[in-house]
């Protein structure tokens, strides 16, 4: 069975064909990030302007790749949300028209939990067995920070989530305290690298409590302080280095220690991790290491995988499908989707 995934929820703009939910045909992703960057962040109106001028090229792109014709296609996937409200309606409306045109059947995704699902892609030669449920997933981006229970694809259980800043958003504020530039966590793991996290130690909040929920405003405010009494005189690089190595100790710890916690309490063996700040070098560190010595396996992306891509949105589109989900023309909005789920 072949799967075209179309993902638009924010900077980048993918298309993909997937086959069998699980072996990748291609892979297109554009990123308008460079469009972005003298803002400091993502700007609504030029994504989405983005979206609807590349969304076309990358279809056919992705297409050729695979060496399929739009008419091999059984199934069409879109990211239903959650994401900026102009960029996902570009990607649903391509889905909409393709899945008319084709007369195939539509499955709308959430764009969360299909983080996940990059860990369910076979990657080929070396890869071991794709895990099966029950599973804990950790989703880690830059809007989301998500700790979950899921026992089947459409079965899912929210055991924690930020109450702030998402982790991704955390690195971003901080690189700009810092003047690294955006996007900051790639950057942030890269002056971090070999340095002493303990120069500079920052709390590791609700660590300590029993919830499974995040926090980390409060790292990030704690860094903007250091920053600024450090003003007095220059800083230099080292210092920021420094800074960055002990912002990220902190996150990835709290990252690390909350996860096995839900595995040990859940009872769960095997976690699963997606989104963007899973490419972090330190955090892949950490979470294997601590979670070996708890008897837990732990299941990364590969780094291609870890930023929005359509091919998660397609296997995971895939797996829905067979579990009976079919959406209408109208599929509607994510905001009416929510408030129909239940998890």
């Amino acid at each position: 069975m072949l799967i075209l995934g179309i993902e638009t929820s924010c900077d980048e703009t993918s298309v993909a064909v997937v086959k069998d939910g699980k072996k990748i045909l291609s892979n297109v992703v554009y990123s308008s990030l460079k469009e972005h960057r003298p803002y400091g962040g993502v700007v609504p109106e030029i994504a989405s302007r983005s979206h609807l001028e590349i969304i076309l090229p990358c279809l056919k792109a992705a297409l050729k790749k695979s060496t399929h014709k739009l008419e091999d296609i059984d199934l069409v996937a879109v990211t239903q949300g959650p994401g900026l409200m102009g960029s996902l309606l570009v990607g649903i409306a391509a889905a909409k028209a393709l899945a008319l045109a084709l007369k195939k059947p539509l499955v709308g995704v959430d764009h969360v939990l299909a983080h996940i699902y990059a860990g369910f892609i076979d990657r080929g030669a070396g890869r071991t067995k794709l895990p099966r449920f029950p599973v804990l997933g950790l989703v880690v981006s830059g809007g989301h920070t998500l700790l979950l229970k899921m026992d089947s694809p459409a079965k899912v259980q929210i055991l924690g989530r930020t109450l702030d800043d998402a982790a991704g958003e955390a690195f971003d504020k901080v690189a700009k305290i810092l003047g690294l530039g955006y996007p900051g966590g790639p950057e942030v793991d890269r002056l971090a690298r070999g340095q002493d996290p303990k120069r500079f130690f920052f709390s590791r909040p609700f660590l300590s409590k029993d919830s499974l929920d995040f926090s980390f405003s409060g790292i990030k405010t704690a860094v903007y302080y250091q920053a600024e009494r450090l003003k007095k005189k220059p800083m230099n690089l080292p210092t920021k280095k420094l800074i960055c190595s002990g912002f990220q100790e902190a996150v990835c710890e709290v990252l690390t220690k909350k996860s096995l916690r839900a595995a040990n309490q859940f009872h769960l063996k095997t976690l699963v991790v997606g989104g963007g700040v899973s490419a972090n070098s330190r955090l892949r560190q950490m979470l294997a290491g601590e979670a070996k010595k708890e008897g837990v396996k732990v299941i990364f992306p590969s780094m291609e995988l870890c930023q929005d891509n359509a091919a998660m949105i397609a296997s995971y589109g895939y797996a829905l499908y067979r579990g009976g989900k079919r959406d209408r023309l109208d599929l509607p909005g994510y905001a009416q989707m929510m408030g129909n789920k239940k998890t």
